[in-house]
């Protein structure tokens, strides 16, 4: 097993488990994106033909913890970190091998940005996919302007995105966002990713980069204005309500300001 930061790597059978260490809720940074971008890497180099991407924890990832900073911390993220984020998290699009998500719990925000930057999303029923960024007074961001419509098709990616509500596993499986539900979603992920390993590795690689044609360059492009978009709004009273509501768990009373 090899460690990156928060994050391990184990490859067996041509398998690479990509695993994220911060239960529960595996919030990250551009710290932890970075080591998970090295740990593909790593596990191309390894000889691994296929990724499953997994976290220990109640939460797959519940994205970026605005609810722990203060309105002028998020602002002093905007001045620097949210670029480096998103550097990093181009790096998962840019990486070779086809990625698996198990996603157990939530995958939140950015955490649902995380979860369709992988080929595939095996969930369980109770899983809950969630673009809670409208309901926080902020932009989208991790790609999920390109990433969401290619998934969902247009109509429901705008659903998702403009409500900020979630989809349950079963929803989410019968809409598109989950390839597969399992109880146990690292055994499924597993599955899935043992029969993409069996096949020919030149020809998944191969096929791979002609699907995704140029789609690491059209998400980094599409970062570029979400990360513009969300430096606008961290300053606004909407973004410090979201934040606030969201840390009170109630409904946030939006002013339009």
């Amino acid at each position: 097993m090899q460690t990156f930061g928060e994050v391990t790597l184990e490859v067996a059978n041509y398998i690479a488990v990509v695993e994220i260490h911060r239960p529960p809720h595996n919030f990250f940074d551009a710290t932890l994106i970075e080591s998970l971008a090295d740990a593909y890497e790593a596990a191309a180099g390894d000889g691994a033909r296929a990724i499953v991407l997994c976290s220990e924890g109640k939460n797959f990832c519940a994205g970026a913890d605005f609810s722990a900073r203060s309105r002028a911390a998020a602002g002093g993220v905007a001045d620097g970190g949210v670029r480096q984020l998103y550097e990093q998290a181009a790096r998962l699009f840019e990486a070779p091998l086809p990625v698996v998500a198990a996603v157990q719990g939530k995958a939140v925000g950015g955490g649902l940005g995380l979860a369709c930057s992988a080929d595939f999303r095996v969930a369980a029923p109770q899983s809950v996919f969630t673009a809670n960024f409208s309901r926080l007074g902020l932009h989208h961001g991790f790609g999920l302007t390109v990433t969401l419509p290619a998934i969902l098709g247009q109509q429901r990616a705008w659903n998702l995105l403009y409500t900020g509500l979630g989809l349950a596993g079963t929803d989410a499986a019968a809409q598109g966002l989950a390839d597969h539900l399992a109880s146990d979603v690292r055994a499924g992920a597993r599955e899935l990713a043992a029969r993409i390993a069996a096949a020919g590795p030149l020809a998944v690689r191969s096929i791979r980069v002609t699907m995704r044609d140029d789609l690491a360059a059209r998400t980094k492009q599409a970062m570029e204005h979400e990360r513009a978009e969300q430096e606008k709004l961290w300053r606004t009273a909407d973004f410090a309500e979201g934040v606030k509501a969201t840390a009170e768990r109630r409904t946030p009373n939006f002013a339009g300001r």
